[in-house]
């Protein structure tokens, strides 16, 4: 029997067997998914369990150390030298970064600008993902930090323009946004359970923008989602990328394929998920 799971450390409260049991269940298919944790120290020694495996998960801590587990790392993973996915091909071990997916189709699936002028809050973690695909698919990108995260910002800033020399970026104080911009991407944790009443920005910055991408999946509607919404905006909360990168690593490990409702359907069950377990 083909067995998956989601190695990570500590892993706790997780959507992962729900999102892939239903994937595996729209396509007639009965395959265990588990959790395993597994401490950094510990990982090395779990690499013929890992073999075991027809594919598997990666989140925090093991995103870069899983690389020297692997037999192969695709472009997505070699990009950000960073794999959270692993599909076991015939014996060899590949790694994904289907993160980026995930919010590639996640922002399509609503025809967001990313193309147009961006503003992102965030930078670090899934914030340098979005700021890269950003300016790949073309987006003007204004990436806006606090006081502390200055240096990663430039960082951030001086990688990219290493990568894509016509890259249109720039760096900004939060304090000190001002203009027009097709789209915000919240990429901090700001707005999180439990601190769901924080918003990232001003009232006066969200109507300054046409639409919102919020990765924040807990709570399903964020402060800074429903004040778009509020404005008629439209705006979509994180469960959507995290929906589809799953997506994502289910056409990678069986080439299987999802229409838009069936899509949609693990969306709306894990938002109830979320809304009936942090009530």
């Amino acid at each position: 029997m083909n067995k998956y799971t989601l190695i990570g450390h500590p892993l706790g409260h997780s959507m992962s067997p729900m999102i892939h049991e239903g994937l595996f269940k729209l396509k007639g298919k009965n395959c265990p998914y588990d959790l395993t944790d597994i401490t950094p120290e510990n990982l090395s020694s779990k690499a013929d369990f890992l073999r075991s495996l027809s594919g598997f998960n990666i989140t925090i801590p093991h995103k870069v150390a899983v690389i020297d587990l692997i037999d192969e790392m695709a472009e997505s993973a070699e990009r950000y030298n960073s794999v959270n996915c692993v599909a076991n091909k015939d014996g060899k071990l590949i790694g994904y970064n289907t993160d980026c997916d995930g919010f590639l189709l996640s922002v399509n699936s609503k025809n967001m600008p990313i193309d147009g002028n961006v503003l992102l809050i965030g930078c670090g973690g899934v914030g340098r993902m979005i700021a890269v695909e950003t300016v790949r698919h073309g987006g003007k990108l204004t990436v806006a930090h606090i006081p502390e995260a200055l240096e990663m910002a430039e960082s951030l800033k001086s990688e990219i323009l290493a990568k894509y020399p016509s890259a249109v970026i720039k760096t900004i104080d939060i304090s000190k946004i001002s203009g027009n911009f097709d789209m915000l991407i919240n990429a901090s944790p700001v707005g999180m359970y439990p601190k769901s009443d924080n918003c990232p920005v001003s009232d006066e910055i969200i109507s300054d923008c046409g639409c919102v991408f919020d990765v924040v999946y807990n709570p399903v509607e964020t402060l800074l989602v429903k004040k778009f919404r509020e404005q008629g905006k439209t705006a979509l909360g994180g469960t959507a990328m995290l929906v589809y990168q799953a997506v994502k690593a289910h056409e990678i490990w069986n080439g299987d394929f999802y229409t838009d409702d069936e899509v949609n359907s693990i969306i709306k069950s894990v938002e109830e998920k979320i809304r009936s377990d942090f009530r």
